[in-house]
């Protein structure tokens, strides 16, 4: 079954990654993966817990296993890996790597969290 998704990045939540599936359900369902760890699941096994992700194939038929365990059920989704990988890439445009704490006032957001403003 093909479920449409949409990946999205926002360089304000740099180290994030949302991806949302629109599946059979009332409303999309929204997930957010580390950015770096999916990138590392384009490249060899990674994650644990909820989420777990790995490449197989090579070439054109490559595709990214991406695996989701909340507490009521799970589902292993597949996706092209040239797709999910260039996607990626233009987020490391967007926010280098190393770079993603440059745009994060530090001391207003404690400051918001402190208060309670969260």
């Amino acid at each position: 079954m093909k479920v449409p998704t949409r990946l999205l990045y926002e360089p304000h939540d740099p180290y994030a990654v949302h991806i949302v599936f629109y599946a059979d359900t009332d409303e999309p369902v929204a997930w957010a993966l580390d950015r770096d760890l999916l990138a590392q699941g384009t490249l060899r096994p990674s994650g644990e817990g909820d989420v777990r992700h790995w490449p197989t194939h090579t070439g054109p038929d490559a595709v990214l296993n991406l695996v989701l365990s909340p507490p009521h059920g799970a589902a292993h989704l597949t996706a092209s890996l040239s797709v999910v990988t260039h996607w990626l890439e233009r987020t490391y445009h967007l926010v280098p790597s190393g770079r993603e704490g440059d745009g994060i006032d530090l001391n207003a957001e404690l400051s918001r969290l402190l208060h309670g403003t969260a």
